[in-house]
């Protein structure tokens, strides 16, 4: 199996991509529900919280885990990858979700000015900002935090005026921040279900970029590369969904982000 964890529903969008360009693989989706949101929670915290998670996935058979949370990806996948896998683990692997989409951005904008809209710990973090310098150091970067965002669609409140108000709001503080800012980075997993509320609100000339497309293309050709793992693959098309909180919570806040009814199943991760 594939692992996917996040700390809510938002890496439903990655795992809706990667199903779809990986329709043959068995994937597991755990998220950490009871926790969630995470995007203002401590390094420490969330390095806990995210580990936790990875032991969890790997102790039932997946081999690759793929943080499909900007921020558990931003505060604790290098410390994962390159002191706990060693010691729990040297044959699996994790990977997270900001750095594929950095190695891809400088081909979407002509004005080589970009904005990253995400939580306040991905903001925080300035991990997309370090990220960015290594591929593309040429280009110009400004971010936005913006903290109401992911309440309001995990509440289901997609058409609300407030969520209007606000990405209105965070829109507007980016873009002056640099007004030849021409690609527009989503760089938090539940902003793909306001794309549309973004279109309508942003200039015409302004791309939006989110990750869950750039994600699995890249996981298929890390697989591809990686044969190890690859062959450690459950193929039979089949998706199992976790939480931390109750089955009934997670499969009634999953029906925005998925469009066919799921089946939970509740687990326990705090040691």
């Amino acid at each position: 199996m594939l692992g996917v964890f996040a700390s809510g529903f938002g890496g439903l969008t990655i795992l809706k991509a990667l199903a779809k360009v990986l329709p043959e693989y068995d994937f597991v989706y755990l998220g950490d529900n009871a926790r969630a949101p995470y995007g203002n929670r401590s390094f420490d915290s969330i390095y806990r919280y995210s580990l936790q998670a990875v032991n969890y996935l790997f102790s039932i058979g997946c081999p690759l885990v793929i943080l499909a949370c900007n921020t558990a990806s931003a505060k604790a996948l290098r410390t994962i990858q390159q002191i706990d896998l060693q010691k729990i683990a040297p044959d699996n692997r994790v990977l997270g979700i900001i750095r594929p989409l950095t190695e891809e951005i400088g081909k979407f904008t002509q004005t080589k000015c970009v904005g990253i809209l995400g939580t306040e710990g991905t903001i925080t973090s300035k991990s997309y900002l370090l990220e960015i310098a290594k591929f593309w150091p040429d280009l110009h970067i400004e971010q936005e935090a913006c903290p109401m965002l992911v309440p309001l669609v995990e509440n289901a409140l997609l058409e609300h005026p407030a969520t209007e108000m606000f990405v209105k709001e965070y829109t507007q503080k980016i873009l002056a921040k640099d007004p030849n800012i021409d690609t527009l980075v989503l760089g938090c997993t539940h902003y793909p279900l306001l794309q549309g509320l973004f279109l309508k609100i942003l200039p015409k000339n302004i791309k939006i970029v989110s990750q869950g497309g750039i994600i699995a293309q890249k996981t298929l050709e890390y697989l591809a590369k990686h044969k190890e793992i690859d062959a450690r693959m459950g193929k039979n098309g089949k998706i199992r969904f976790l939480t931390t909180d109750s089955p009934e919570f997670f499969e009634k806040g999953a029906k925005a982000f998925w469009n066919t009814q799921i089946k939970a199943e509740s687990i326990l991760l705090y040691s």
